[in-house]
């Protein structure tokens, strides 16, 4: 039996919140019923559950007999959308029966009846409780722990909770989960913590799902396979300011030493094509020369083109090929925490062939 132990909201308190929502003690019929199991249906659906409850009380020891009763008394009451009831008829008996084999599935209905509730802080005490403190059922072919991580990286708030759920679902249910979506969100997570060790090795894992569709994050690859590559890369070719690279380039420009003007690119993600290709779109980088594009003299703009801001900026200039006459090269500022002396110098990223507008 797979069990580890946590700090967690004690069974009794969630009880406790579970029965005021259901008021005190009812009667009908001239029967007394407990608050716990009372419903307010009609007379029949009253009888079902009479008859449900006394089958039970007949059931004295574990087994597909009592488990398919205490479902059918759990699956009436949400029938009845009557899940205060629902919830407190089986936690009551979680309570009551600590060995029974399904308890498991038992707190997974919990879970779900807490989210029907518009409880999610609940559901996800439960969720979590079921994961790290009982064992795993396969129910329909699926395990109710792989559930119960997919909901609590949707239900959880703290970063470092997200990060467990992450790692569990990477190392118990590789098969099961969307590996390449669950390493990039790892990283991502990792990154809200600040621990960029982590979350790069997260990412290094990632790129190797080449194609993989990361819902809300579009340019995931990309962005993924930049950092790695950065990381892994000497970073030698970056500026204390963009004063100084603008400032190196133009006198390149200026001396038309090409050659030199190379030099101060960036080694890793640099990139060259127009406006409307994509910027992931890196291919034939390795036998790009600026010497062949020269057509003659170089020329900028004085200023930085419209655009530019404290995280990026442009510089036009001319006199290139025939072709693509006119260049903006692109100069980045460096996002890279994991380095203080690196994060947040300037690099020149690439070109942009062709008028910006």
């Amino acid at each position: 039996m797979r069990r580890i132990y946590t700090t967690l909201t004690p069974l009794w308190l969630l009880l406790f919140v579970a029965f005021i929502m259901c008021g005190s003690e009812n009667s009908t019929d001239g029967e007394i019923y407990p608050s716990l199991y009372f419903t307010n249906g009609t007379k029949q659906e009253k009888e079902v559950l009479d008859n449900l409850f006394e089958l039970l009380s007949l059931e004295n020891e574990p087994g597909a007999e009592r488990f398919s009763l205490v479902r059918a008394i759990a699956n009436e009451y949400k029938r009845l959308d009557d899940y205060g009831r629902l919830v407190n008829f089986l936690s009551a008996w979680v309570d009551q029966h600590p060995d029974d084999p399904f308890n498991t599935y038992y707190l997974f209905m919990t879970a779900y009846a807490y989210l029907e509730l518009d409880a999610p802080p609940v559901a996800a005490l439960y969720f979590n409780m079921i994961v790290k403190n009982f064992p795993d059922l396969i129910v329909r072919g699926e395990s109710i722990h792989f559930i119960c991580l997919q909901q609590l990286i949707n239900l959880e708030e703290k970063p470092e909770q997200k990060i467990w759920c992450y790692e569990e679902l990477l190392s118990r249910f590789p098969e099961q989960s969307d590996t390449g979506v669950a390493w990039f969100m790892l990283g991502q997570t990792y990154e809200d913590v600040g621990d960029w060790n982590r979350a790069i090795a997260a990412y290094t894992q990632f790129v190797q799902y080449y194609g993989t569709i990361v819902p809300g994050f579009p340019d995931a690859y990309s962005y993924a396979k930049r950092m790695v590559d950065f990381n892994n890369s000497a970073k030698n070719w970056t500026f204390d300011s963009l004063d100084t690279l603008v400032a190196t380039i133009k006198y390149n420009l200026d001396t038309g030493d090409t050659a030199q003007l190379w030099q101060c690119r960036a080694r890793v993600n640099f990139f060259a094509h127009s406006w409307a290709q994509a910027d992931s779109d890196d291919s034939g980088m390795t036998e790009f020369t600026l010497s062949s594009f020269r057509a003659g003299k170089l020329y900028y703009d004085n200023s930085l083109s419209v655009g530019s801001n404290s995280n990026e900026a442009y510089l036009r200039t001319w006199g290139w090929s025939q072709f693509t006459p006119i260049w903006y090269l692109y100069f980045r500022k460096i996002y890279f925490p994991l380095d203080p002396d690196i994060h947040g110098r300037w690099e020149w990223a690439g070109v942009y062939y062709g008028e910006r507008f």
